[in-house]
């Protein structure tokens, strides 16, 4: 571990994680006093502003990927890794957006869809679709894995305490609020999470100001000092970033399908009204640039740590912001600072909680055991409560993941997330895109491609298939790539063949 934190960043970190929590617990039990049924759980009975929504929206999009794992790989690795998770990424998922959200609500709202899987069911009347989606949405627990390590790692870091134990702490307490609270609460908490991570995005942007002294060339200067591969295009060397194609083409592909994850594109679900969607949109994409700038702070760590080391002890990527925070800023400051690192973690982490239990509750369990949507108060209690047990097996899967990546991740617990999220939205992804462009596709275009996407992901990344994957630590956005190439020829080849089906039975 590295030096420990001084005393008193221990306790006023105890002090203000304390505040934090009483807050959290008081917009918990508002929200948790309006739902009634699965419905309010997972939309809301609450009319919130778009503005808020827009701000939770940012909130969701921003993980502890973004401010907490994605700046230690971009300390690791310099020049490429920003290219990829500050410019190329972050236009193509803002761009897709914007493109997809306005379809997506309308379809959403007309059925009645409380999850990405019920939407997929409803628009391709399949059942058999929806019940994949849902199976499939399991893999979204890898996220929730990343976000547990994240907030560990600065928590640890702050209260200088076992890791082990604060992730014992973090899975008790949000598991436990979010077995009440649902959308109703989830839009308080986020919209105030994301109010403290804008400011923090700013204090941590403007904490390297003085590395600037001499401009921006001085500044690649003192990085190139450091390592002359920290300001090279591409890094031959890295698992992620070695050419143009892994570090622009790949990102394009899965900025554009990274909307597709549940806790993301559903959150235009919450507007109560058409005319609120452009207002939400504005809100989101104007403070989400902010947030995606973060990862810059990497390059500041890495100037603090040249050598990725404190007192002689190796920085593993997950533990680079964490240890930059405590060791460089004053206490009032980092306790900010902290702050807002948590709600970026804690914003998206309730996000995926609500939608995934939601999917598990709603569209596994229940279909299965042969219970039909809830209509009267008692029915609908016992799905409320149904779902409550469902957040406690997550909550103990979740642990078993984060756990073992605390104790041995490969490179960083982003790899064994992203391998799971990307294989998630890059099955979403076409169908989805189907659903809302070509209204005359059939369900079994969309079956196909989002089968084929999943079983072309998971080939290449454990068969090692292409030189890309010959690395010890593979890209999980090679094969999420080539999954989504594949499925777009997958539903090409067999929407032809129904037209022709179709034909000869005319």
């Amino acid at each position: 571990m590295a030096e420990a934190s001084p005393t008193s960043m221990v306790w006023a970190t105890a002090i203000m994680l304390a505040a934090f929590m009483g807050l959290t617990l008081f917009f918990v039990i508002r929200g948790a006093l309006r739902t009634k049924n699965m419905d309010d759980y997972a939309l809301g009975s609450i009319a919130f502003s778009p503005i808020a929504i827009g701000l939770a929206l940012a909130a969701s999009m921003t993980s502890a990927a973004t401010f907490i794992i994605n700046p230690g790989i971009i300390a690791y690795f310099g020049l490429p890794a920003i290219i990829s998770y500050a410019v190329v990424l972050p236009i193509a998922a803002l761009v897709s957006l914007v493109l997809l959200t306005k379809g997506f609500r309308k379809h959403g709202n007309s059925a009645k869809a409380l999850t990405m899987a019920q939407w997929m069911g409803s628009r391709f009347k399949s059942v058999a679709l929806e019940r994949y989606f849902a199976f499939l949405s399991l893999l979204l627990i890898t996220f929730i894995v990343l976000i547990c390590v994240g907030l560990t790692q600065v928590i640890a870091k702050s209260l200088d305490a076992n890791p082990v134990y604060v992730l014992v702490g973090i899975v008790v307490f949000v598991f436990g609020y979010m077995m009440f609270g649902g959308a109703n609460s989830m839009v308080y908490t986020n919209t105030i999470q994301a109010s403290l991570m804008l400011i923090v995005a700013f204090i941590l942007l403007g904490s390297g100001y003085e590395h600037f002294s001499e401009g921006v060339k001085g500044f690649i200067d003192k990085l190139a000092q450091v390592d002359s591969k920290l300001v090279a295009a591409t890094n031959a060397e890295s698992p992620l970033f070695r050419d143009f194609f892994e570090i622009i083409f790949c990102q394009i592909i899965i900025g554009i399908a990274v909307i597709f994850q549940p806790h993301i594109i559903t959150k235009s679900l919450l507007l109560k009204k058409e005319s609120d969607v452009n207002k939400y949109l504005l809100t989101g994409i104007v403070v989400e640039v902010f947030f995606f700038l973060v990862v810059i702070v990497g390059l500041y760590a890495r100037l603090e740590f040249p050598t990725l080391q404190i007192n002689g002890t190796a920085l593993k990527v997950d533990e680079v912001v964490s240890t930059y925070v405590v060791n460089e800023f004053p206490v009032y400051l980092g306790l900010l600072v902290v702050l807002g690192l948590i709600s970026a973690g804690i914003s998206t982490l309730e996000g995926l909680i609500q939608s995934l239990s939601t999917t598990i509750t709603a569209d596994i369990i229940l279909p299965l055991s042969g219970r039909k949507k809830a209509e009267t108060m008692a029915e609908m209690k016992k799905q409320v409560s149904l779902n409550r047990w469902v957040i406690v097996a997550l909550a103990s899967v979740s642990f078993l993941f984060s756990y073992q990546q605390i104790v041995e991740p490969d490179l960083s617990v982003a790899i064994f997330a992203q391998n799971g999220v990307y294989a998630y939205f890059a099955a979403a992804c076409i169908p989805v895109c189907i659903g809302l462009f070509f209204p005359k596709a059939h369900s079994l275009t969309a079956f196909v491609a989002a089968i084929g996407a999943v079983i072309v992901h998971f080939s290449i990344y454990y068969l090692r298939i292409g030189v890309y994957m010959q690395m010890e630590t593979r890209n999980p956005a090679i094969p999420a790539t080539f999954a989504i190439l594949s499925a777009i020829v997958l539903a090409l080849i067999v929407q032809q063949f129904v037209k022709n089906r179709s034909h000869e039975n005319a």
